[in-house]
């Protein structure tokens, strides 16, 4: 499909281009410009409110922008919904909630997306998921249902999920934050695992031991604007705004 090989054409996966974001008055994405290159470790910081997650599902069209341009591989989100199922085929999305389905099992949950969407017969779909539940280490689980499982578990599921679909572009928005302290490395670990493989990757996030970590980029968020972005080390050790010291003064510290 000529719109997946679009991703091979040059560096630049994701463009955001004088990008504005209403909600009635509110003023959520004020002009927002961005570049990511295929491959790119983005985190996103901030306080909360400032449209770190706005920004992110306006990527897959989760969230409608108003003014600008925003494009994903090569491909002009607009209100054309075959350039939405388009984009949405290639960019997997991982939320704070789980949002499985509780009365699927494990391994279901896993299956139907790629029956349904990609066409895939159950059988190879099966083994698909099956592949990526060993990947994030959960598939002894794959016959229960979600209910059965920790938080920590259900999120790693989430992931598989999200993997299943072969995306070449991930979005996590606050994915550990509703997670017991206990649950959160085994989350962030097979993050960091993604991030090694070379997945382009946007992730929303507190976890300042993960920005350091694995990402290429750190980006401080603030009343819907990108007040400031920096490789990691030079973000933390010496931020230049005065609300990104402020908001690291605050995180760190707690």
């Amino acid at each position: 499909m000529k719109d997946k090989e679009n991703l091979d054409d040059g560096d630049t996966i994701i463009e955001f281009q004088g990008v504005n974001k209403w909600f009635g008055n509110f003023h959520v994405l004020k002009d927002i410009d961005l570049n990511v290159a295929k491959g790119e470790r983005i985190v996103i910081c901030g306080p909360s409110g400032s449209g770190k997650s706005t920004l992110i599902r306006c990527i897959n069209r989760l969230e409608e922008h108003q003014e600008g341009r925003v494009t994903v591989d090569g491909i002009e989100l607009t209100d054309d919904v075959k350039n939405i199922d388009a984009i949405r085929s290639e960019v997997g999305m991982v939320f704070q909630s789980f949002n499985l389905f509780p009365h699927l099992s494990v391994i279901d949950n896993l299956v139907i997306g790629q029956h349904l969407v990609r066409k895939l017969p159950k059988l190879e779909a099966q083994e698909i998921a099956i592949n990526y539940l060993k990947r994030v280490q959960i598939d002894d689980q794959a016959d229960k249902f979600p209910g059965q499982l920790s938080g920590g578990q259900q999120q790693r599921v989430a992931i598989a999920r999200s993997l299943c679909m072969k995306p070449k572009i991930m979005l996590f928005d606050e994915v550990t934050s509703a997670l017991d302290p206990e649950m959160v490395k085994e989350v962030l670990d097979v993050m960091i695992d993604l991030a090694k493989e070379g997945m382009t990757m946007l992730v929303v996030t507190h976890e300042m031991g993960f920005a350091r970590e694995v990402a290429d980029r750190v980006m401080f968020m603030d009343e819907g604007q990108i007040i400031e972005e920096n490789k990691p080390d030079n973000f933390f050790d010496k931020p230049e705004s005065d609300r990104a010291k402020l908001f690291l003064s605050q995180i760190l510290h707690q």
